[in-house]
């Protein structure tokens, strides 16, 4: 009963946290309605993107793991052992002569042993029953959920917004998000009371943005760390030089000190992600000697001049 949402994504049920996050993301690339405009596109996305938000919440996971489909409606307070009594007891009464419509007349014990179940008083009524067991369960709050948002590492380094199509029980509607300065991949995002609708009243749950930092031509993140390279004429490495480069903040000078050769990183304090609650990311900027592809007669005969006299050799052990 609970394969519904594994199948979504093509996960087996023992799948790791890993493997589902992976399948979502390349179906969610496959499905999501900006890039695919198949007229069922949307409707394959919701269901991914609805599997998602329950099998990546272990909680949730394990709650849709024990009661299947019925995992929203049940209380927190179930014990899943007297839940699985229950549904044995009731699916043998569903098998029995003279049962009502749902398998069985109202108030009816399900016996399994020596303990009787009221399947009915167990859950409240929520499967037709109106509230009639002795006790009732109350209002259920809205569960949680998440929606990746993704952004480019200049967005991450000053900030930007998002306007989210959002689905509720009075339809469409769009909420804009403002992503802070800052924000690091795969760092969550609460929204408060922009998840799942509670019932008879509860509190609607909250929505969790996943931010993505999309992958860069120029620069590469290694937390709140930039990294980009440094290409350098082989003059400039072994004179020395001051190169001005781009960054995600803007121009930047990077002082290359004699003798630098291919790999050496040049730090940059302060120069990477920004950090709201502390010391920002530095830039590292690593060396890149190039060599010119075509040389004038006159460069070949400075270069030949210079392995002529120099007593470098690269490949001498130091």
């Amino acid at each position: 009963m609970a394969s519904g949402f594994y199948s979504a994504l093509g996960v087996s049920r023992d799948a790791s946290q890993d493997e589902i996050q992976r399948a979502y993301r390349k179906l969610a690339r496959t499905y999501h309605p900006d890039v695919n405009k198949d007229p069922g596109a949307e409707e394959r996305f919701k269901e991914i993107s609805e599997a998602y938000d329950v099998l990546s919440d272990p909680k949730t996971r394990q709650r849709y793991d024990t009661f299947g489909e019925d995992f929203r409606r049940v209380p927190e307070d179930v014990d899943p052992a007297t839940w699985n009594r229950a549904r044995a007891g009731a699916g043998a009464r569903r098998r029995s002569p003279g049962a009502g419509p749902e398998g069985f007349p109202d108030g009816v014990q399900f016996s399994t042993g020596a303990e009787g179940i009221d399947l009915d008083d167990l859950l409240g009524g929520i499967f037709g029953g109106g509230g009639r067991g002795r006790r009732g369960w109350g209002p259920i709050p809205g569960s949680d959920h998440e929606l990746e948002v993704e952004i480019t590492v200049e967005e991450a380094y000053r900030g930007t917004s998002r306007a989210l199509g959002l689905t509720g029980p009075d339809g469409e509607r769009s909420v804009n998000v403002k992503v802070p300065a800052g924000v690091v991949d795969g760092q969550r995002i609460r929204l408060g009371g922009q998840g799942g609708q509670g019932s008879a009243g509860a509190p609607p749950g909250d929505l969790y943005l996943i931010v993505r930092i999309a992958d860069h031509p120029r620069y590469r993140l290694d937390g709140r760390d930039i990294q980009v390279d440094l290409p350098l004429a082989v003059w400039e490495g072994a004179l020395g030089a001051s190169v001005v480069i781009a960054t995600p903040g803007g121009e930047a000078t990077v002082k290359v000190p004699k003798g630098t050769s291919s790999g050496r990183r040049l730090r940059l304090r302060g120069r990477g992600l920004p950090n709201p609650r502390g010391k920002a990311g530095d830039l590292y900027a690593e060396a890149k000697l190039m060599v010119p592809r075509r040389l004038t007669p006159e460069e070949v005969r400075l270069f030949e001049e210079l392995a002529g006299t120099s007593k470098f050799d690269p490949r001498r052990r130091r």
